[in-house]
């Protein structure tokens, strides 16, 4: 079976690091972005199977290039991990086009679960809001 491939977005190495060893090796990291302009850009160029974005990115922050990644079809999925618990910013994220909200404290527990999902399709994907983090917290960004 073909590993799913992955485009990682975030403005902060430790965390990529961090998100590259919990994939794990039924995924493979096709590129990483540093800015919503290069996550835009390389969705565009790899056609990935999914986009990991965090939501505050320069140039072009995550919800900017959530809408432009979805209206160009640039990945079959679009999966948000952020530090941000606010329900209200979850429900614009999935508005532009996500399919599925990690926040990063819940990451080890939430964060492949939430991929798979969002991979079978719209319906029902998104992560929960937690009230605390539990195990496999990744650094904050």
């Amino acid at each position: 079976m073909a590993r799913v491939r992955v485009l990682l977005a975030d403005d902060h190495p430790p965390l990529l690091a961090a998100v590259r060893r919990l994939l794990g090796p039924e995924f493979e990291v096709v590129g990483e972005a540093h800015t919503g302009e290069d996550a835009i850009r390389l969705a565009r160029d790899l056609r990935p199977d999914v986009v990991l974005t965090d939501l505050a990115m320069p140039r072009k922050g995550g919800l900017e290039a959530i809408r432009q990644i979805a209206k160009d079809r640039s990945a079959t999925a679009i999966v948000v991990l952020t530090v941000l618990a606010d329900p209200a910013v979850r429900d614009a994220a999935m508005q532009a086009g996500a399919r599925a909200y990690v926040v990063k404290a819940r990451a080890g527990v939430e964060l492949v679960p939430a991929i798979s999902a969002a991979l079978a399709g719209p319906a029902n994907s998104a992560s929960g809001m937690p009230q605390a983090a539990g195990n496999g917290e990744l650094p904050a960004s």
